[in-house]
């Protein structure tokens, strides 16, 4: 079987032992030297960022995230062992491991090393689709001529490239379309390098959870679940049209991915069409003061990655979803694009006054859309609002204070809430 040491790169027949120079770590498949989709997710990676910066973290439990009342963005594994996650709400996170170092995100570092790793996906293939700061699909095909490898052992390069270069590690995923690189990717993190084949897809998926399907979430599971599809092999029993008039345009998707079929493009250079953040919380809520908090916060957020990316929008979007999983959405366009958190909360905050009383909520999501470059953004005076040029520069001011101190050197008090 076709065998590759990810510590020497050396490729050879078969063993659990890399012949050359003796290493375990060694990835084999079947099919390992034919497969060129692959999808590459770096391990906790705003977390291993904060922990390269600062040596004194490596052996801490490490949380990114907001104040005691916001979430966890992601955790290092030794918190994760603890039993923390991304998305948890920071006072349980706390209670799991409560000698956590708890960071907020500083998006720009993440960006400049998002775009060091880009560059290095860049050198092993044109066709690249990040979908975040942190993961991305690439296509290899047609690449082994060019570089006298195939794309397995370039992939094995690349991490170990940015283990040594970035001192950061990523998990890979290879298989023959998307949807299946994607799940690899997440089968033996962090450090993993897992291989889905083209002959053992049906067998791979069958008795798998349909949460691992990528959009999946609690209300779509409920859903399924409700309808008796707990696994794929549930899925496969029921007939397209069926499963259409159910679920509509995705129950299309679940047709074809129950087949493992996925037929998507990488698509390289794919524009972003929105930035947002969305936090769940751990008990249904109606209380204006918290969610107030919640919409300064996620607007903050917004603002940090949009500033991050150079990018500045045109429509502020308010996202609430109610205890019973109904979802309310409301859309404001601006006349002049923003990237302020500033801008992004007040036109947030009026969207979720003009809503009324119609909670308690189990989500809220902020975010920006019609995105332009950052220099095409908040050129306009506000008529209407004498102070938001005042507010606008002592925002800049502050992200240049942060930038210099720490981001905990100025805090709103509306995010303490």
């Amino acid at each position: 079987m076709p065998a590759l040491c990810r510590s020497c790169l050396h490729d050879f027949a078969e063993g659990a032992r890399c012949p050359d120079c003796g290493s375990p770590r060694v990835v084999s498949h079947p099919e390992l030297f034919s497969l060129s989709i692959a999808h590459m997710d770096c391990d906790a990676f705003y977390a291993s960022v904060e922990k390269r910066e600062d040596p004194s973290l490596a052996s801490k439990p490490l949380i990114i995230g907001g104040g005691r009342r916001g979430v966890v963005s992601t955790a290092c594994y030794i918190a994760r062992i603890r039993g923390v996650r991304s998305a948890m709400p920071m006072f349980q996170a706390l209670k799991l491991c409560p000698d956590a170092v708890v960071l907020p995100p500083r998006m720009k570092p993440y960006a400049e090393v998002s775009k060091q790793i880009r560059a290095m996906m860049d050198e092993l293939t044109p066709d690249v689709e990040p979908l975040s700061l942190d993961e991305a699909f690439m296509d290899l095909s047609g690449t082994a001529r060019l570089h006298g490898r195939p794309p397995a052992v370039m992939l094995a390069r690349l991490v170990r490239r940015m283990k040594d270069e970035l001192g950061l590690t990523g998990s890979i995923g290879l298989s023959h379309n998307k949807f299946l690189a994607k799940i690899a990717s997440d089968l033996d993190k962090p450090m993993g390098f897992s291989v889905i084949g083209e002959a053992e897809t049906a067998s791979f998926l069958h008795d798998k959870p349909v949460r691992m399907i990528w959009g999946v979430g609690q209300a779509m599971q409920a859903q399924l679940e409700k309808a008796g599809i707990h696994r794929f092999s549930d899925l496969l029993r029921w007939e397209k049209a069926d499963l259409h008039a159910r679920f509509g345009s995705m129950g299309d998707r679940l047709w074809h991915l129950a087949r493992g079929e996925d037929h998507r493009r990488v698509s390289a250079n794919a524009p972003v069409k929105s930035i947002s953040n969305e936090t769940t919380f751990h008990e249904d809520t109606s209380d204006p003061d918290l969610l107030d908090g919640h919409i300064w916060r996620l607007a903050e957020n917004v603002s940090d990655r949009a500033k991050a990316r150079g990018l500045a929008g045109r429509v502020v979007t308010l996202k609430l979803k109610r205890a019973n999983h109904t979802q309310l959405t409301r859309r404001q366009s601006l006349r002049d694009a923003t990237q302020l958190a500033d801008s992004i909360y007040r036109t947030a905050r009026a969207l979720f006054d003009a809503i009324g009383q119609q909670g308690p909520y189990r989500l809220i999501g902020v975010g920006i859309s019609e995105l332009i470059p950052e220099d095409q953004a908040d050129r306009s005076a506000d008529l209407l609002d004498p102070q938001a040029a005042r507010r606008s520069g002592a925002e800049r001011a502050s992200d240049a204070i942060r930038a210099r101190f720490g981001p905990e050197a100025i805090v709103k008090g509306r995010a303490l809430r």
